[in-house]
């Protein structure tokens, strides 16, 4: 049980990052439209970048962690249990396949404003 908390810790932070991605305040509603009363240069809180690089960081040391599971397992360690090799795995393949989604999200974000008209 203690690997579900890991996951649900690892959860939160992904919204935790999704909340400062979104952080961008001073949006003032007029009628239907919404017109921003700040230029992103003066919006104080964490760079696209910065957030993007720790969640690829992030998910190395996820991969890493997998990796001395397993070489671990295999050099017979009596600590690691075949459970805790598959777990980290599935955990290691579930960050990664989240990290694509959120690269092929920005690419596709990127080609529909490199698309629009001037």
């Amino acid at each position: 049980m203690v690997d579900r908390v890991d996951i649900n810790r690892l959860l939160l932070e992904m919204r935790a990052l999704k909340a400062q991605s979104q952080a961008f305040g001073g949006v003032e509603k007029v009628g239907q439209s919404q017109i921003a009363t700040q230029r992103p240069e003066q919006v104080n809180g964490p760079r696209f970048s910065d957030l993007f690089s720790q969640a690829v960081n992030k998910v190395n040391s996820v991969q890493q962690a997998s990796n001395a599971t397993s070489a671990a397992y295999m050099r017979g360690d009596p600590n690691v249990d075949i459970t805790d090799v598959m777990i980290a795995s599935q955990k290691s393949t579930v960050a990664f396949q989240a990290m694509t989604q959120v690269r092929n999200k920005v690419v596709e974000a990127y080609k529909d404003v490199m698309n629009m008209p001037i």
